[in-house]
């Protein structure tokens, strides 16, 4: 506790005696209509390299105060416009007043391919994000849940169970093989252990998401295989602003009777304070299907923060304070379990420090410091009001970065220090009472010679799960504390061919401690009508990815190949066994079980403008998954080969769109198909294909010094009974029908 008292000091004290040693200078500009030379308004502007954000005023000036000399790239977004980077070189001793020009858009901005940016001090950001969703594309698809929203990109699913737990799976991956953040930051929720568990994200607040693989997945955790998912809000300002600025948005839902509401405030309180806050609430009743309701799929939540900044010349230092509430139903299972369906209770209340030092003439550019706290609880009621399983998990994080110059020939890179203590419990008839400390070092660097780029990164990390009852249990043995140490690696090289064509490659060397749940549970979970059963003689998890792209990008198309292979010398998953469990006849018994594996698979997506300001869009992936079958197992179960599909896998998924934007109006249709999945693992069911119609209507005007959109979806237009493979209840219930969704959003 010494320890975290003083990095509570060290992380929450502003060093100000770095106002006298940091020469710092303002950017302005205005930002003009390329086509018509008027100003335009509500630009997002990002200085990447120390991450200052701003918007621009009605004028189409901004401004962006304490930046050190130096060359940067500054990122515009815009909706109705091309998404531009700009790179700039700011003079303290000869400051200017920039102008930039923006060129108004048809090509939608599916996803940003971003590569070889310069590396920096992003705080909300990801570093080197891989693919942004940001704008139209990201009003589009906006859900009720991140999956949901996601769901369209290439080599992504959802897990779900009803219309409000769900999860993103990428190319297979799921659980704690993909993490998710929030500004950078750990939701410390359990979404990742259950199919029962929402992720406490209301994407209905974020400004951009961002996803990362490769050697920048090793800042966030050596266990990324999949990916990493971060959910950018801006909750803590990073840079001063002279006036009042933000969004509120409404949005309804026909499918559930759905309404969400946000509203996102920056307020400057004086020269060296800024204030933001951020309230929305989300509300829905049982959704409909083809074949009628689903009874118990109702929502009832809100997500809200307050966050305060100190900006300075040295940089600045911020606190906020999140509060998630949500009430949520799981469906019935008619055939035993819960024929009446299980309601769960969740609340995340988390608070989070935000420091930033920028230096100069030093080799260490910048210096970040973070350190989190989070409170989660949730509760499952079953019949009668009874609660049958409850999770209570306190989290701390603390995490410091250093990005610093050129190493030998590595042109800049990214150090640092991250650790994690956990104390979690489970109450069900059964109990899972434990702590976990983690610690991890990480390093990141990035090298350029002329057309070719190269990323190496490194983490090592180590793990101790400890229970606070060690005892010897009759079914899964000696309960006992676990170490784990293990060092993971990535590398990247990316060249360019030059006419906008890329191609590159990335190899990655993972590791993935047993989770708690996965080494301690026991007991009954009827939420998803299982007996968890972990295993305390789990070894680590380990994954090797290797990937090869190729794409192309233009102001007229973009266009990008990838294909994939993942292996696993020990992947560790919940096997259906197929047995009633003794104790509780009603529902089956899931061992956690460590297994060889492999996964393999391609994705590729386009988007092409035609002449007549149309836009023509597809995507398609595909995953192959399989697992080694152990000589135990084969005798029991009477395998007849030595492999056996791996559960839970996606099936082969495609799609086709089309996009007509006659100035202001964006009116579009999109096709997708996913095939029938008949490759199937232990006890799981044969899904048809299916086939899913989506229109939508993008309309954007100006009144009253506002800026107003306002987004038309229709999901499942032909009202198609339709199943997800990857859903726990897909054999009672099929997915949502016809939903009429209305987005409005203005900008202030």
């Amino acid at each position: 506790m010494r320890i975290l008292s003083l990095l509570t000091v060290l992380l929450l004290l502003p060093v100000t005696g770095f106002s006298t040693t940091v020469q710092t200078s303002t950017l302005n500009g205005q930002i003009l209509d390329a086509e018509t030379g008027e100003p335009v308004a509500y630009v997002y502007l990002h200085l990447e390299e120390i991450n200052r954000t701003a918007t621009s005023d009605r004028e189409g000036r901004f401004q962006l105060n304490n930046i050190p000399s130096g060359r940067y790239t500054l990122y515009f977004h815009r909706i109705g416009y091309t998404d531009q980077e700009r790179s700039i070189h700011v003079d303290p001793d000869d400051p200017s007043d920039f102008e930039f020009f923006l060129e108004p858009s048809v090509v939608s901005g599916r996803t940003i391919e971003i590569v070889g940016r310069q590396q920096g001090l992003n705080g909300s950001h990801l570093e080197n994000a891989s693919m942004t969703v940001i704008g139209t594309e990201l009003r589009k698809n906006l859900g009720s849940t991140l999956s949901e929203t996601l769901a369209s990109q290439p080599g992504f699913a959802q897990r779900s169970m009803g219309a409000n737990p769900s999860r993103p799976v990428i190319r297979g991956l799921g659980d704690s093989r993909v993490i998710i953040l929030q500004d950078g930051e750990r939701t410390g929720d359990v979404s990742y252990t259950s199919a029962d568990h929402a992720v406490t994200i209301d994407p209905i607040t974020a400004n951009e998401i961002e996803i990362a693989r490769g050697p920048a997945a090793l800042i966030y955790g050596s266990n990324a295989i999949g990916g990493v998912i971060n959910v950018v809000r801006d909750q803590i300002p990073t840079s001063r602003q002279s006036s009042l600025t933000g969004n509120a948005s409404l949005m309804g839902s026909s499918v559930n009777n759905g309404v969400s509401t946000s509203g996102d405030i920056k307020v400057p309180v004086s020269d060296d304070l800024m204030l933001n806050l951020d309230l929305n609430g989300r509300y829905g009743e049982d959704y409909n299907t083809p074949n009628g309701k689903v009874h118990n799929t109702f929502n009832r939540t809100t997500n809200s923060a307050a966050a305060l900044s100190y900006i300075r010349p040295w940089g600045y230092t911020g606190l906020a304070v999140t509060g998630f509430l949500s009430r949520y139903g799981i469906p019935p299972d008619p055939g035993g379990g819960h024929p009446n369906g299980v309601d769960i209770e969740m609340g995340r209340f988390q608070v989070d420090s935000r420091s930033e030092f920028v230096f100069d003439g030093q080799f260490f550019n910048s210096l970040e410091t973070r350190l989190s706290y989070r409170y989660y609880n949730h509760k499952e009621f079953e019949s009668a009001g009874i609660v049958g399983t409850q999770y209570t998990a306190h989290t701390v994080n603390t995490t410091i970065l250093g990005r610093h110059k050129g190493i030998g020939f590595m042109d800049e890179g990214t150090i640092g220090l991250w650790g994690e203590f956990q104390d979690y419990l489970v109450l069900d008839r059964g109990k899972l009472d434990a702590t976990n400390t983690s610690g991890a070092a990480f390093a990141v660097q990035s090298a350029g010679f002329g057309s070719w780029k190269i990323d190496l990164g490194l983490r090592l990390d180590v793990n101790h799960a400890r229970p606070k009852r060690e005892r010897t249990s009759r079914v899964i043995g000696e309960i006992r504390r676990r170490t784990f140490v293990g060092l993971a690696s990535s590398a990247s090289v990316s060249y360019e061919l030059g006419r906008g064509w890329q191609t590159g490659a990335t190899a990655l060397h993972s590791f993935r401690p047993p989770t708690m749940d996965e080494l301690y549970s026991l007991g009954p979970h009827l939420a998803v009508y299982s007996f968890e059963i972990g295993n305390p003689e789990l070894n680590p998890e380990r994954g090797l990815t290797s990937e090869l792209f190729l794409s192309h990008r233009s102001n007229r198309s973009r266009i990008k190949g990838t294909v994939y292979r993942n292996t696993f010398s020990n992947y560790i998953f919940p096997r259906n066994t197929g047995r009633p469990s003794f104790s509780d006849p009603d529902l089956i018994e899931y061992r956690h079980e460590a297994v060889e594996a492999l996964m393999y698979g391609a994705e590729a997506s386009a988007e092409v403008q035609l002449p007549g300001n149309i836009t023509l869009d597809g995507m398609i992936s595909y995953t192959f998954g399989e697992r080694k079958v152990g000589e135990q197992e084969e005798e029991l179960n009477g395998f007849e080969g030595t492999t056996t599909p791996m559960p839970r896998i996606p099936p082969l998924t495609g799609s086709i769109g089309a996009t007509w934007t006659p100035g202001r109006i964006n009116l579009g249709g999109n096709l997708r198909h996913s095939a029938a999945q008949d490759r199937l693992g232990e006890f799981e069911s044969h899904t048809p294909s299916h086939t899913v119609l989506n229109v939508n209507l993008h309309y954007r005007f100006s009144r009253n010094q506002l800026l107003h959109t306002v987004a038309l979806r229709v999901n499942n237009l032909l009202n198609e009974e339709y199943y997800n493979h990857l859903s726990r209840v897909k054999e009672i219930f099929p997915e949502p029908g016809r939903s009429v969704n209305l987005l409005y959003r203005a900008y202030f």
